[in-house]
């Protein structure tokens, strides 16, 4: 049995229990529950200090246990999709020290695991059970950071009020143990989703403001391009390199710094495609924001149109989409009571996002 493809967080706790069970031979002790995510608007501006639109999705990752006795972690993932190995064995990490297994999963939680604010006194046996994609832009690593961190503060007893703290240290493990160089968006959202709302997040200040996003009328659609991304591939660390040189050649911070007038004004002196880069940046900040406005005002014609401007952005500007992800938006708007479309994520592959009217979709 597949958990991507039967379980929602419906039954995605039985699912674990019966994994752990047959495994251990006992049931566990604790189980943590993360979402995964998917991006409204706000693409590739996380890392360059700027705004994401993200939602909580009901499909995300639990992680299942009990304490050993040892000083081990014994840990079994059910997903298929992952190309590795599936039941892993490794010692616990020195607090902050990175040291890494060649199965790049596993490092996500040992990563947890060695930045955990509390005290992790003993080894754990835990099984990880997801309906998250794999691959899919819709953050299936963070949710598996998340679960792992509400983990270990239920199975050692120490708890974080604050919820910042959390997320920055997933971060920092995804960073030094997965050697991804992602933004705070992924993590924020994971942990401080409510139902029904949208987290629109400075990157920046790290301040939050909540967006409602509750209703009958309206549905999210997610389309799977089934292109799987490879997030540590040259193309995402070149994007980040490139906007970096572009705020380094325009003099300021980070790209969030700059507005289209001025940057219009360096057009000619910079490279054409670190011109393009920031103009995607840039044009992606003032888009996320009136989303927001947009959206508070159940103006969802107008959210509509800035996600198929988003979409064209990192298609021509950012180069980041591909042949499938493009089809399947042109397929969507193309359709009557669809608002607008876009990929959603990293780029290269993944998943597009769309906002329709709920009777037009059953409809379909």
């Amino acid at each position: 049995m597949e958990c991507e493809k039967k379980c929602f967080m419906s039954n995605l706790l039985d699912y674990a229990l019966d994994t752990y069970r047959s495994h251990f031979q006992k049931l566990p002790d604790f189980a943590a529950f993360a979402p995964g995510r998917v991006n409204l608007i706000g693409e590739h501006t996380d890392y360059n200090n700027g705004f994401v639109l993200p939602i909580a999705l009901p499909l995300g990752t639990i992680i299942a246990g009990a304490k050993n006795g040892s000083s081990q972690v014994h840990i079994v993932s059910t997903s298929s999709q992952i190309g590795e190995k599936n039941f892993v064995i490794f010692n616990l990490p020195e607090r902050g020290k990175v040291e890494k297994e060649p199965i790049k999963w596993v490092n996500y939680v040992k990563g947890v695991i060695a930045f955990f604010e509390g005290v992790v006194t003993e080894g754990f046996n835990a099984v990880v059970v997801s309906s998250v994609p794999v691959g899919g832009g819709l953050s299936s690593s963070a949710a598996l950071e998340v679960s792992t961190y509400v983990f270990l503060e239920a199975i050692f007893q120490y708890h974080n009020s604050s919820l910042k703290e959390k997320a920055l240290r997933c971060q920092k493990a995804e960073q030094l143990y997965a050697d991804m160089p992602c933004g705070i968006m992924d993590q924020f959202i994971s942990i401080m989703a409510e139902y029904g709302k949208a987290l629109l997040l400075d990157c920046r200040s790290l301040k939050t403001t909540v967006v409602p996003f509750k209703t009958v009328e309206e549905v999210v659609v997610i389309t799977n391009s089934n292109v799987q991304i490879e997030l540590s591939s040259t193309e995402y660390s070149l994007r980040r390199k490139q906007c970096e040189e572009a705020a380094y050649l325009l003099g300021v911070e980070s790209l969030r710094d700059v507005d289209l007038k001025t940057l219009e004004e360096y057009k000619t002196k910079l490279p054409i495609v670190i011109y393009k880069r920031a103009r995607h940046v840039v044009t992606e900040n003032a888009r996320t924001v009136a989303a927001a406005d947009a959206l508070k005002n159940n103006d969802f014609i107008t959210f509509g149109k800035l996600m198929i401007e988003s979409h064209n952005s990192l298609r021509d500007d950012f180069e980041v989409s591909c042949r499938e992800l493009n089809q399947l938006v042109d397929i969507a708007i193309s359709v009557d009571g669809v608002y607008g479309s876009r990929m959603t994520g990293a780029g290269f592959g993944g998943c597009t996002v769309s906002l329709a009217e709920y009777m037009m979709v059953l409809m379909q």
